[in-house]
């Protein structure tokens, strides 16, 4: 039998650095780019720049609960088949969902990431 799904110290140096990256971004989107009225009031204006547009995409996103859905997913098939990949997209994901207002489906996604590590790792082909 195959022993449990542990990252590596490298590995879990890579997936604190995508959490925190995942989660500062996210904190610099909601606070300084989408609650702003100055750029809120700009970008509706018309202003054409890629932090306008970046904003635009992320709205559109939240509006169809597309953070929450892919934490979820990647949590999902992570812990029927886990890998280090899903694991990553899923911390992502779950930062992006929980910061921006997706809290629903990507509160489910962080736990079930955690009981992902319980489960036997793939034993290589």
């Amino acid at each position: 039998m195959a022993g449990l799904f542990l990252p590596t110290a490298r590995q879990l140096n890579l997936l604190l650095a995508v959490g925190f990256l995942a989660l500062g971004y996210a904190l610099y989107l909601r606070y300084l780019v989408i609650e702003q009225s100055a750029v809120g009031l700009a970008c509706e204006a018309g202003l054409q720049t890629w932090l306008c547009l970046t904003r635009r995409i992320v709205i559109a996103l939240f509006n169809h609960s597309a953070f929450g859905i892919a934490a979820f997913a990647a949590a999902l098939i992570n812990a029927v088949r886990p890998s280090i990949l899903l694991f990553a997209l899923g911390i992502a994901a779950g930062s992006f969902g929980i910061v921006l207002y997706n809290t629903g489906l990507s509160a489910l996604a962080i736990p079930l990431l955690a009981l992902s590590l319980a489960r036997p790792a793939v034993a290589a082909e």
